[in-house]
């Protein structure tokens, strides 16, 4: 079922029809991210590896905290890895929000937030 808000019946039946191009049309979808098809519970670790790496994952905060996290695409200078010193931490993330910003890691250290998920 598509909704649509603040448009009149017909342009909702040209959008159903297939007649309009809704990118277009409806706003600046053509910029905007497509929504998740991945979730899954994770566990903050200090552990900094390919096992624990989110590789480019939002995060939903269920419980109330701090984040400290390495966002995605950190390039350190001079080419080393990616260490703790890369990361930034969020304080105080209220429970049942998301973070806005794409990450690799959440850190177990500096991290008392819980319930969190990592979205794809």
């Amino acid at each position: 079922m598509i909704v649509l808000k603040h448009q009149t019946k017909e342009f909702a039946q040209r959008v159903v029809a297939g007649n309009v191009n809704t990118k277009q049309t409806m706003g600046n979808f053509i910029t905007q991210p497509e929504f998740a098809t991945e979730v899954a519970a994770i566990t903050p670790s200090d552990n900094i590896n390919g096992t624990t790496k989110l590789g480019g994952a939002a995060l939903y905060v269920g419980t109330t905290g701090d984040v400290k996290l390495i966002i995605s695409g950190i390039d350190p200078t001079p080419a080393t890895s990616v260490t703790a010193a890369n990361a930034v931490v969020f304080k105080n993330v209220s429970g049942g929000t998301f973070l806005p910003v794409i990450c690799d890691y959440v850190l177990a250290t500096g991290t008392d937030a819980s319930d969190i998920l990592s979205i794809k």
